[in-house]
C-alpha cells in the first residue's frame, strides 16, 4: 500500500512509474493469450517526438494496454528507420561544425558510415527517450534499427528474390532529383508550393511551310531553360487551328535542330496559344508523352543541373538559374521572346534542402509495380486487409489502379547498400554477397570471375520499412523467426498511421509482404487525419505555430519557447512576427500537464480520420480531470479507513450502490464496443462522464448519507462499493492514462485484496458484473438526482448560499413519486439542504418553481431572499435584455438580402441568446408576483 500525496503533481510520479513498469519487463509478452501485435510506424532516428507522433502513441498505447489487460499475449513491436537522407545531413552538418576540415568526401564512404555510427549511438534514440516519457508501454527489449544486422539482411534477401523473379531491373527512367543532395527522392520528400514566376512565350518557326499556311508557332513556358532538350511541341488533335502542321517540323530557337509537331489530348487548347513544348528529359508529363510517341530524350543537365553537353557550347556548364537568364536574353536578340507576364505556378522544392528538384534522367534500381499492385488491391478488395475508416479505400483503389514502377535506389552512403555487382563489361550480378556474385561472374566468363565492382547506391528508406512486418519478426531466419515469434505475430492485428503514406508505406507493405510470405503485414489499418493548431492550420516551423508535446508534458517558460520557435528558421525575417504571436498566445508560457492529460486529448480529439485541432485549453480540462480523480480518491480512502479490507465483488444494500453498479456494467459495454471500431473520441467522452460526473459527483454525494448515517451494515457496504467502483474505474481508464491510474490504483487495490500493477488486472465487461436486479434501483437514483439538479439550479438562479436550509413544498405527480419521496427523504435534506417537505394541495406562496415529471416543486422565498428588492432588480434586468432583443430584431430586418451570410447568422445567434434570457427572467419575475 503507497501513502497518496495531498496533491496532483505529474512530474513526482510519471518518471518513476515509467522506470518501475520498464525495469519489471511487464511490456514484453506474457502469458498463454491470444496474440495481439502492433507495429510502430518506425520514426526517423533523426527525429524528436512531434504532436503527430505523440496522437498516434497515444492511441497505439491505448489499444496496447487495453488488450494487454484483456489477457491477450500483447506486444507492441518498436523500433527506428536509419533515414538516408536526414542522417547524412545531419552527420555532414556536425562535421562542419567540428571545424577539423573533414566532409563526407573528404572522409571516404567507410570512415563516413564510421561517423554515422558514432552519431547514432550517441544522439540517435533521443524519440525513444521521449516516447517513454509519453508513456508508451512498447517491448524495448525487442526494439529494431533498419540497420541492425537481422532487417540488413531481410532487405538483402528481398533485393535478391525480387530480381530472381523478375521483378526487379536497372533502367534510365525520369525520377525526382535534388541536385544539392545529388541523389533521386521520393514524392514524399517533395513539396510543392505555389509561387511567383513567369510565363514567357516563344517563337519557334515552321520549316517550309505551306502558302496560307502558319509560317510559325508560340508556346508558353515556365521553364525556357529545358528548350534546349526539347525534342517536339504538340497540339490537341481537334485543334482546328493547327491540325494542317501536325506532322510538319520547326526549328527549335537557339539549338537550330528541327522537331516534329505532333498531335496529342493531353494538351489543354484553352491554356495560352494551345501549343506547348515537349521534353521528355525534363518533365513527367512530356515524358510520359514522349514514350507514346517515340520521342528522343534528350537530357541537358548534369547532376549538380548545370547545363550539359547536350547543349550548344555558349551554355554548357553554366547553372540552370544563370542558363535561364542568359537563353531570355539570347531569344529576345534573336526575335523569339514573344511575351513575358507574371503567372503564378507550383514549384517543387526538396523537404530537406528546400531546393527546386529537377525531374532528372537517370539509371536507377525499379521494382515492376503492375502485378504486385493487383495482388495488393486485389488483398484489400476481398476483406483480408480493412481501412478504418472505410472511405480510405478509395483512395488506396485510386493510387493502385494508378501505379508507376517504384524507383528504390538513392545516390547516398548511408543506407542498404544495392547488392549488384558490375564487371568492365556492364554485366550485373545481383547476390547476397560478393562471394556469391563473384560465383556468378565465373560461370558467365568459363570459370574465371573479372574485377568486381560494387553499386555504389543504397536502397531508398522505403524499401526497408516495406518489409517491417516480417524483417522485424526475424524473416528470413528460420531460427529469428522462431525467437521472435513471427507464426504468432504475422498478421499484426492493426496499423496506425496516417493517410498521408497509405501510398509510399501502407501499399508497399500489403504488396511485399503477401509476395515474400504469402501473408497479410495486418487485419486493420486505421487512418489517422493530422494534427494541426487550434485554428485548423498545419503545424510548421516557418508558421511559428509548432507546439511540442515534450513542452505541455513538462512545461516551458515564455522565452524559452519563442527562443525554440525563433531559431533555425529558414526566412529570419519573420523571427519578429513569429515571437509576438508566441506572446500573445502564451504569455506565460506552457504549463506542465503532464503525460496523462496529453494523452487524454489525443483521445478525445481522434474522431474517425479526420484532422484534429488542438486547443491547449483542452489539455488544461483534461489535468484537470486528473486532479478530480486524484481528489476523489482522497475521499474515498478518508472515508474507507486505514484497516478495512474487502474481499469480491460487493453485496449492495442501498439504491445508490445498485444504480452505480449498473452504470459501470453499462460503462464497461460502451468502452468495449468503442474500442471495437477504433472510437477514441466516444471512448473518452464514455469515461469522461463516468469517471467525472457519475462517480466523482454523484455516487460519492449519494454515499454521504450512509456513511454518516447509523446503519453500520450500509456504511460498510457503501466503503466497500465505493472501492470497488473505483478500482474497476481507475482499470477503465488506465490505457488512456497510465500514470495516474496506476498511482491511484495501488492505494486503492491493497484494501481489495489485490497487487502488482494495473496493468496486468482485468480490464471489466459487462459480463463482470450482475446488473440486471438493479433497473428498479437506477430508474429510482435517476429521479432522485433529477430532483436535486432541479432544486440546485433554483438556489443558483436565486443566488441561495449552498449552505442556507430551505423548504421545499410539493405537489401533484404519481403514486410512485410519493413513495420516492418517502424513501430519499433523508437523501433528498442532505443533498439539497433541505429542512423539511411538505405535500401542497392549494396554491403556493411567492415561490421557486421547479417540475421532475409530473411532480410540481415550490420553494418558499420569505426569508431567503429581499422580494421588493428582487423585483427590482429583475424588473431593470428585464428592460435592459428586452432592448437589447429588440436591437436585434431590427438589425435582422435591415439584414435581409444586404448583409454576408455570416454576418446575419451571427446577428441570429444573438437574437437566439437574447430571447433565452428574457425567458429566464420572465420566469423568475413571474414566480415573485
Amino acid at each position: 500500500m503507497t501513502t497518496l500525496a495531498q496533491s496532483y503533481q505529474p512530474a513526482d510520479i510519471e518518471t518513476r512509474l515509467y522506470q518501475q513498469w520498464e525495469a519489471s519487463g511487464m511490456f514484453a509478452p506474457h502469458g498463454d493469450g491470444a496474440p495481439y501485435t502492433i507495429l510502430l510506424p518506425p520514426p526517423n532516428v533523426t527525429g524528436t517526438l512531434h504532436m503527430g507522433h505523440a496522437f498516434q502513441h497515444s492511441l497505439m498505447d491505448a489499444l496496447v494496454r487495453y488488450h494487454r489487460m484483456r489477457g491477450f499475449r500483447t506486444l507492441w513491436q518498436v523500433g527506428s528507420d536509419h533515414a538516408g537522407i536526414a542522417t547524412e545531413m545531419v552527420v555532414s552538418r556536425n562535421l562542419a561544425i567540428a571545424g577539423t576540415g573533414d566532409t563526407r568526401d573528404s572522409l571516404g564512404r567507410e570512415k563516413f558510415i564510421e561517423k554515422v555510427w558514432e552519431w547514432k549511438e550517441q544522439s540517435g534514440d533521443t524519440i525513444e527517450r521521449q516516447m517513454r516519457r509519453l508513456g508508451a508501454s512498447g517491448d524495448w527489449s525487442r526494439k529494431t534499427f533498419t540497420m541492425d544486422d537481422g532487417p540488413s539482411g531481410a532487405v538483402i534477401e528481398t533485393f535478391v528474390r525480387l530480381f530472381e523473379r523478375g521483378l526487379i531491373y536497372r533502367g534510365q527512367r525520369l525520377v525526382n532529383w535534388d541536385p544539392v543532395l545529388q541523389t533521386a527522392v521520393s514524392d514524399l520528400e517533395v513539396v510543392s508550393e505555389e509561387e511567383n514566376g513567369h510565363l514567357w512565350s516563344i517563337r519557334y518557326d515552321v520549316i517550309d511551310p505551306e502558302p496560307g499556311q502558319p509560317d510559325h508557332v508560340v508556346v508558353a513556358t515556365t521553364r525556357p531553360e529545358t528548350m534546349l532538350g526539347d525534342t517536339a511541341v504538340m497540339v490537341h488533335p481537334e485543334d482546328e487551328r493547327y491540325s494542317a502542321l501536325v506532322g510538319k517540323r520547326v526549328r527549335l530557337p537557339l539549338g537550330g535542330r528541327e522537331i516534329p509537331v505532333i498531335a496529342d489530348d493531353y494538351v489543354d487548347r484553352e491554356f495560352g496559344t494551345g501549343v506547348v513544348k515537349v521534353t521528355p528529359a525534363h518533365d513527367f508529363n512530356d515524358y510520359a508523352v514522349g514514350q507514346r510517341h517515340h520521342l528522343p530524350l534528350i537530357n541537358i543537365f548534369t547532376d549538380i543541373a548545370s547545363i550539359n553537353d547536350n547543349a550548344p557550347e555558349q551554355y554548357r556548364s553554366l547553372d540552370r538559374n544563370a542558363a535561364r537568364k542568359i537563353v531570355l536574353a539570347d531569344l529576345e536578340a534573336q526575335g523569339h521572346l514573344v511575351e513575358t507576364k507574371p503567372h503564378r505556378l507550383q514549384v517543387p522544392r526538396g523537404d530537406r534542402s528546400g531546393q527546386v528538384i529537377e525531374p532528372y534522367l537517370t539509371d536507377q534500381w525499379f521494382v515492376k509495380m503492375d502485378d504486385l499492385a493487383k495482388r495488393g488491391l486485389e488483398l484489400v478488395e476481398n476483406g483480408s486487409v480493412k481501412f478504418v475508416p472505410p472511405n480510405w479505400i478509395n483512395t488506396y483503389r485510386h493510387w493502385m489502379e494508378n501505379i508507376q514502377d517504384w524507383t528504390i535506389s538513392r545516390q547516398l552512403w548511408w543506407g542498404h547498400r544495392i547488392p549488384a555487382w558490375f564487371d568492365d563489361a556492364g554485366h550485373i550480378y545481383v547476390a547476397r554477397d560478393e562471394a556469391e556474385a563473384r560465383v556468378q561472374a565465373a560461370a558467365k566468363h568459363g570459370g574465371t570471375a573479372p574485377e568486381l565492382r560494387q553499386d555504389n547506391d543504397v536502397l531508398e528508406t522505403w524499401f526497408s520499412s516495406a518489409i517491417w512486418p516480417i524483417s522485424t519478426m526475424g524473416w528470413p531466419n528460420a531460427a529469428a523467426m522462431q525467437e521472435r515469434g513471427f507464426d504468432q505475430h504475422l498478421p499484426t492485428n492493426v496499423l496506425v498511421t496516417g493517410f498521408d503514406i497509405i501510398f509510399f508505406w501502407v501499399a508497399r507493405m500489403i504488396m511485399m509482404t503477401d509476395a515474400l510470405t504469402g501473408e497479410v503485414p495486418f487485419r486493420d489499418v486505421y487512418i489517422t487525419g493530422l494534427v494541426r493548431d487550434k485554428d485548423g492550420q498545419k503545424m510548421s516551423k516557418s508558421k511559428g505555430n509548432v507546439l511540442d508535446p515534450i513542452d505541455i508534458i513538462d512545461g516551458i517558460s515564455a522565452d524559452t519557447l519563442v527562443a525554440k520557435r525563433t531559431s533555425g528558421l529558414l526566412k529570419p525575417q519573420d523571427a519578429p512576427k513569429i515571437e509576438k504571436a508566441t506572446r500573445k498566445e502564451f504569455p506565460d508560457g506552457i504549463a506542465a500537464h503532464g503525460a496523462d492529460a496529453l494523452r487524454f486529448t489525443m483521445c478525445a480529439l481522434a474522431g474517425p480520420g479526420r484532422d484534429i485541432k488542438f486547443d491547449l485549453a483542452r489539455a488544461d480540462g483534461y489535468r484537470n480531470f486528473c486532479n478530480k480523480l486524484w481528489n476523489a480518491t482522497r475521499f474515498v480512502l478518508m472515508n474507507v479507513g486505514d484497516d478495512v479490507r474487502f474481499e469480491g465483488a460487493p453485496q449492495p444494500r442501498t439504491d445508490a450502490e445498485q444504480w452505480i453498479l449498473a452504470q459501470l456494467a453499462k460503462t464497461s459495454a460502451e468502452a468495449a464496443e468503442h474500442f471495437a471500431n477504433y472510437r477514441f473520441d466516444l471512448l473518452a467522452q464514455t469515461l469522461y462522464e463516468f469517471a467525472w460526473n457519475q462517480f466523482c459527483d454523484w455516487f460519492v454525494e449519494l454515499s454521504k448519507p450512509a456513511l454518516n448515517g447509523d446503519d453500520k451494515a450500509a456504511a460498510d457496504s457503501t466503503r466497500h462499493t465505493l472501492l470497488f467502483v473505483l478500482e474497476r474505474l481507475l482499470c477503465l481508464l488506465h490505457p488512456l492514462v497510465p500514470f495516474v491510474s496506476e498511482e491511484l490504483w495501488q492505494s486503492v487495490a491493497p484494501k481489495l485484496g489485490k497487487s502488482g500493477s494495473i496493468m496486468i488486472q482485468p480490464y471489466p465487461q459487462a459480463p463482470d458484473f450482475d446488473a440486471t436486479a438493479f433497473g428498479q434501483a437506477s430508474d429510482d437514483i435517476e429521479w432522485l438526482k433529477s430532483m436535486v439538479t432541479a432544486l440546485r439550479r433554483v438556489r443558483s438562479e436565486l443566488a441561495i448560499s449552498p449552505a442556507k436550509q430551505v423548504s421545499l413544498l410539493v405537489r401533484g405527480g404519481s403514486d410512485g413519486d410519493a413513495a420516492r419521496l418517502s424513501c430519499f427523504d433523508a437523501a433528498l435534506r442532505f443533498l439539497a439542504r433541505i429542512d423539511h417537505i411538505e405535500p401542497l394541495t392549494g396554491e403556493p406562496p411567492a415561490a421557486a418553481t421547479a417540475r421532475v415529471g409530473d411532480l410540481d416543486l415550490f420553494v418558499p422565498l420569505e426569508g431567503l431572499v429581499d422580494l421588493d428588492a428582487e423585483r427590482v432588480r429583475l424588473d431593470k434586468e428585464l428592460k435592459r435584455v428586452e432592448a437589447e432583443l429588440t436591437k436585434s430584431q431590427n438589425k435582422l430586418a435591415a439584414f435581409e438580402g444586404k448583409a454576408p451570410a455570416q454576418v446575419v447568422e451571427q446577428e441570429r445567434q444573438r437574437l437566439v441568446e437574447w430571447t433565452s434570457q428574457r425567458d429566464a427572467l420572465a420566469g423568475q419575475r413571474a414566480r415573485l408576483g
